[in-house]
């Protein structure tokens, strides 16, 4: 069963895509085309201590970062059975590999020793001064094993907290402070702009413990908690009798604490909890001292990405990577990363919904009509109240709006608007393909923009939501932005004469398509935005520099922008339309959705000038 092998055929055969992720920093996806496996420092049994040089500074601003976890290393330092390799390679991994990472933090989670005496204090003691040498900011805990179980964070004097009391952490740039029994920490880092917790708490809290704990959270009161303690989860779904209590008396009624992770029992296990404010908080197991080599200090990476509104999780043994070149034995190559689904897993967590209970973003406020008129603005129309009658043109060109109603349909208001729209406001289109129902908006006769044609470039930016019960059968290829008036009419007969001069319109699959006849072509240009999903606001512009077109979704260029040139837009002298489509010269489809600002100006707009920004 542990016969090692020596070769690298045999290394490949377990390096699945499961390793990649973890391997790709390391070099060592090559391993199976060569005999000899280059170990980078970080990993390596025999480097020495002191060959990391450089401060520690992890990139405050980033929206990606890592949080490593360190749960229970118990078995490695045990009485005469003491191996400090497996910590240290960990250990030295994050320092290695902390750049490209942006590893903001490490949370060791108890249990550090079997039997918590002088001996194996020292020995974990001194493995973890590699990362006080670095000043990296890390947290530790009081496990069952680290002191006398029957006890709370009240023991008084303990090996392990000579080792790991507040005064090992004076001074360090996260330390925040402890309690006074100096079992319960507090670290703060600063990621993705801004301030988070870790709440690292003893085996078992005290009734000053839980006062403590409070009180630290009040002084905080707009940061988001990691609660870390070393027994909470048992089982996926299951809170141990303690963990309940921790829920009841802690977490429950304290918003901030949106992740908790813990260790002591195995397998690892999650949960997921609704606080009393109506919010998930997920709570994570995660021990390995039950697998080879008492977990081999296996390492988790919660890696956050605020722009995707996830957490990746990976679980890896940077000792076991790190002996890759002296040949591993059949359970080293099981054990080198761990890919089940307790393992390996994503969190998906809007963070800025998540928070907003303890600490809301605060609304962009509405700007000035004024403001949205740049030069070159030839119509703008927002919607910030119910249309009555006319739409004014607020560039004051003279392109007013008219409502137009089809089958005893009607348009809506809403509140409701994009984050970073001007005007707040939309209209509530509320279009049915069959029988034709709804009501649109078209400018008046005589408007200066129902005869331009934009030879020197133009710009057109709209505002749109679709709502859940969106449904391609009614509701697809309807106009958000169109220009009536067909090619026929327009003499430009190639592709489909009754086709409209130009529409912005939305298809089956939700596909912004900016579709026209320019002026210098007689066939239809179009430009092709990617699926955009129901129940979100999204801006889209298009672009024309007087040659090329430019579709923007989000600010965004998207990939199907047509690279033959194409000049102004075809025109007949006939209105535009909000929310309406026409084909052959007669209105056939209506928009199903929420419209907000729209613009239009007679040149090319850089991204910065959008009205989203």
């Amino acid at each position: 069963m542990c016969t090692s092998h020596d070769h690298a055929q045999g290394e490949a055969t377990q390096a699945g895509a499961g390793r990649r992720s973890f391997l790709r920093a390391t070099a060592l996806l090559g391993a199976a085309a060569t005999a000899s496996v280059a170990v980078p420092a970080a990993v390596a049994e025999a480097a020495p201590a002191d060959d990391l040089t450089g401060d520690w500074r992890p990139d405050p601003d980033s929206r990606r970062f890592t949080l490593a976890v360190m749960p229970d290393t118990q078995y490695l330092f045990d009485g005469p059975s003491i191996d400090k390799a497996p910590v240290a390679a960990s250990l030295r991994y994050l320092l290695e590999h902390g750049r490209e990472e942006n590893t903001v933090f490490l949370s060791h989670l108890g249990d550090l020793t079997q039997n918590g005496t002088e001996p194996e204090v020292a020995a974990i003691s001194e493995a973890f001064r590699l990362l006080d040498r670095r000043g990296v900011g890390y947290s530790v805990l009081a496990g069952n094993h680290d002191v006398k179980s029957s006890t709370t964070d009240q023991r008084g004097a303990t090996p392990y907290l000579d080792a790991f009391g507040p005064g090992r952490f004076e001074g360090t740039r996260t330390f925040g402070g402890a309690s006074p029994d100096g079992y319960n920490t507090f670290h703060l880092f600063e990621a993705a702009g801004r301030e988070w917790m870790v709440l690292a708490l003893d085996w078992r809290l005290s009734a000053k413990g839980y006062a403590w704990a409070e009180e630290v959270m009040a002084a905080h009161p707009k940061t988001p908690v990691i609660l870390t303690t070393h027994e909470l989860v048992v089982e996926d779904d299951t809170l141990s009798s303690y963990g309940q209590q921790l829920w009841d008396r802690l977490v429950e009624d304290h918003d901030q604490i949106f992740l908790t992770l813990n260790g002591h029992y195995w397998p690892a296990a999650r949960a997921t909890r609704r606080n009393a404010a109506g919010h998930d908080v997920h709570l994570h197991l995660t021990n390995y001292q039950n697998r080879y080599f008492g977990g081999a200090a296996m390492i988790r990476l919660y890696r956050f990405d605020l722009d995707r509104n996830v957490i990746d999780v990976e679980t890896v043994s940077p000792w076991i990577l790190g002996r890759a070149a002296k040949g591993l034995n059949e359970l080293e190559r099981q054990e080198i990363e761990l890919s089940g689904d307790a393992d390996r897993f994503t969190v998906d967590i809007d963070f800025a919904g998540r928070f907003s209970g303890f600490d809301p973003v605060p609304a962009r406020p509405a700007r000035p009509a004024s403001r949205m008129l740049i030069p070159g603005t030839v119509a703008y129309w927002r919607f910030e109240e119910p249309v009555s009658g006319t739409v004014r043109d607020l560039s004051g060109r003279g392109n007013d709006l008219a409502l137009v109603t089809v089958g005893g349909g009607r348009l809506g208001w809403s509140a409701d608007h994009h984050p970073d729209q001007p005007g707040h406001g939309s209209l509530e289109f509320q279009g049915f393909k069959s029988p034709l129902k709804g009501a649109y908006l078209r400018t008046v006769d005589g408007a200066p923009l129902n005869s331009a044609t934009f030879a020197n470039g133009y710009t057109i930016e709209a505002f749109y939501r679709l709502p859940a019960d969106w449904d391609p059968s009614h509701n697809a290829w309807s106009g958000l932005v169109s220009r009536t008036g067909t090619g026929g009419a327009a003499g430009k007969t190639a592709d489909d004469p009754d086709e409209p001069l130009a529409t912005l319109s939305l298809s089956n699959d939700r596909e912004p398509q900016w579709a026209m006849r320019p002026l210098n072509q007689e066939g239809i240009a179009t430009n092709w935005g990617q699926e955009t999903p129901l129940e979100t606001w999204w801006h889209l512009a298009v672009v024309n520099d007087g040659e090329h077109t430019t579709m923007y979704v989000e600010g965004c260029p998207v990939v199907r922008n047509p690279k033959a040139p194409a000049t102004g837009i075809s025109a007949v002298g006939l209105p535009w339309l909000l929310g309406g489509y026409e084909y052959g010269s007669k209105i056939d489809q209506i928009l199903y959705g929420r419209l907000g600002d729209v613009r239009i100006a007679e040149r090319a707009l850089p991204i910065t000038s959008f009205m989203n920004h």
